[in-house]
């Protein structure tokens, strides 16, 4: 039986600028970096909890060349999935985000039956959501 998910990985096209990026950008904190021969494991995780993210660029050891390019342009056009996060206040986060220099946002906070929900994307393309749940969703998952 399953029991937690343990690692997710999103697909970026800089370890370096994508670290900076989902640290002192988006407020998460590093995880594991670990070295192993050319290969880097690092991962990133929302303070305090132990799920982690992986941030994987295309190429070896697990793409060939040809297959890391059409990686790179699905990418750069948001078309590789995603991440949503939850959030206690996204109005405060969208604005500490924008002094934060993040700029490139795909919806503002909007508010919704379940609650009030963000997008954004990360510097290569990749859609991030941040939802606000409301007391309806909450009321739903009971």
């Amino acid at each position: 039986m399953i029991t937690k998910l343990n690692v997710a990985s999103i697909m970026v096209l800089n370890k370096e600028e994508a670290l900076d990026f989902y640290v002192n950008k988006l407020g998460l904190e590093k995880g594991q970096d670990v070295k192993q021969g050319s290969y880097r494991w690092l991962t990133v995780r929302v303070p305090g909890d132990v799920t982690e993210i992986s941030l994987e660029e295309p190429g070896p050891p697990v793409h060939d060349e040809a297959t890391a390019a059409k990686l790179r342009e699905l990418i750069t056009k948001g078309a590789l999935g995603g991440l949503v996060f939850k959030a206690n206040d996204i109005r405060g986060l969208y604005e500490t985000l924008k002094e934060r220099g993040v700029t490139d946002f795909t919806q503002e906070p909007t508010d919704h039956f379940y609650g009030t929900d963000m997008g954004v994307r990360d510097p290569f393309g990749n859609a991030i959501r941040i939802l606000q749940q409301g007391k309806v969703a909450e009321k739903a998952k009971a």
